[in-house]
């Protein structure tokens, strides 16, 4: 008897983050299916990790910001029963004032960060529930948890992203299903050349290449992380943070308003 070997279905995998997962996890053994629009990118990373790790490479050319290419991969997700691994990488930013995109954009960078990572999360998880493995690996951001003037959309696609992921955590908490959260901060991808934004407008030093923060991850994953920060330092920090997002929750529990609302 043979053991099926994991398959992991990586999305904006032609490039940056994406293809150095796809390159650690070839590594790992797994095989691929690499998604992102690019196709003859696509292509020649397939190649590349054929070759070079003996492993097998599909690929699937679609455009997430569209139903179509959703729906293909959907279909995919649910069809190759050897897939156990998803990682939601595809994303996109447009850091610039709200008023300075139209509607049209807008919609598509939260059907890219949002709606599709919901959807592919959907088509995958009923099997990794009835199998009790497997693992999914959600990319949100710092700015999840901040926001600043030109990041209003981006910060709030990826807020969205991690508390969604959080609320599958604490569903699956007692499965052995693996769910992480990835919160990296400034990386060195393509992101920044469709952001508005370049890398060079950043602090010195604040920028982290991909390499680093794909095995800052992996090694959270590794380690049993839910939410894997990979340039914090100072883990106390979000211990900290945690107590402090609990006790409020926790202090807007009482049924009655705060005695500052209370005017007469």
């Amino acid at each position: 008897m043979t053991t099926q070997r994991s398959t992991a279905l990586i999305t904006g995998a032609s490039s940056g983050i994406g293809a150095v997962y796809a390159d650690r996890l070839a590594a790992r053994g797994y095989d691929l299916v690499l998604v992102a629009r690019r196709e003859a990118r696509l292509l020649a990373l397939a190649e590349q990790l054929e070759q070079h790790y003996g492993v097998k490479v599909a690929t699937l050319t679609a455009d997430l910001t569209d139903e179509t290419g959703i729906r293909a991969v959907e279909e995919l997700l649910r069809s190759n029963t050897a897939i156990d691994t998803l990682i939601n990488n595809a994303g996109t930013a447009q850091m610039a004032p709200f008023l300075a995109g139209d509607v049209a954009q807008h919609q598509a960078i939260n059907m890219l960060n949002t709606t599709a990572l919901m959807r592919l999360t959907y088509a995958l998880l009923p099997r990794l529930a009835q199998n009790n493995r497997g693992t999914l690996i959600n990319i949100a951001s710092v700015l999840s948890i901040h926001a600043r003037a030109g990041s209003a959309l981006y910060s709030a696609t990826k807020a969205w992203v991690l508390n969604f992921t959080r609320g599958l955590q604490e569903e699956f908490a007692d499965s052995k299903v693996r769910i992480q959260a990835v919160l990296p901060a400034a990386t060195a991808t393509e992101i920044w050349e469709l952001s508005g934004i370049t890398a060079d407008d950043l602090p010195a030093g604040s920028v982290m290449t991909t390499d680093n923060m794909v095995d800052a991850a992996l090694a959270g994953l590794d380690q049993g992380e839910l939410i894997t920060i990979p340039p914090m330092h100072d883990e106390a920090l979000w211990t900290r943070y945690e107590e402090a997002r609990l006790a409020l929750f926790a202090s807007a529990r009482t049924g009655e308003p705060a005695p500052r609302y209370l005017t007469r």
